[in-house]
């Protein structure tokens, strides 16, 4: 199996344990790596038959104010901004200080907040024969679950913990 991390994690991993499959043609990410491993799948010519997206980036519903808001709370501040992001990332779970963050750049938050999911890239890799999954938290604080599990619903086998947040913890 082949894990992307989110934005500023590394191994997080470890929070989706009870839903990844450790098998050698499987695919996953975590919101930021979510869209890495989405990536990955198209452009590879290795075998995939299973791609796991754990509370992928959609923000393709936000405004433009929105992304300005982000980014400018990231530039004033980037230690705020990430200690704020992982307590969002946990809750409705309080944060248990098990995240491990990692250095990431203002470029890499810019490609999150702007990644658009495209349609016709997800019938590509389901035309390939891949097996597209994805969880989300009902009470994520990232990301719009409701408008995400919307859009990828047509395409994946797609789940709404109902009382998950981002890192699909409930408690």
């Amino acid at each position: 199996m082949i894990f992307y991390s989110g934005f500023s994690l590394k191994e997080d991993d470890t929070f989706f344990k009870e839903y990844l499959l450790d098998q050698e043609y499987v695919v996953a990410g975590f919101s930021y790596g979510a869209i890495q491993a989405f990536e990955f799948a198209l452009k590879t010519d290795k075998r995939i038959d299973r791609l796991q997206l754990f509370s992928p980036a959609f923000f393709q519903t936000k405004n433009e104010r929105y992304f300005k808001m982000q980014l400018g709370a990231y530039s004033a501040d980037k230690d705020a901004y990430l200690r704020l992001f992982i307590d969002n990332c946990f809750s409705p779970a309080l944060n248990d200080g098990s995240a491990q963050i990692k250095p990431d750049r203002y470029e890499s938050l810019k490609a999150l907040l702007y990644y658009v999911w495209e349609e016709e890239k997800i019938k590509t890799l389901i035309d390939r024969g891949v097996e597209i999954e994805v969880y989300l938290g009902g009470k994520d604080k990232i990301i719009d679950a409701q408008k995400a599990f919307d859009f990828f619903t047509p395409f994946a086998r797609t789940h709404l913990i109902k009382d998950a947040g981002h890192f699909l913890k409930t408690k």
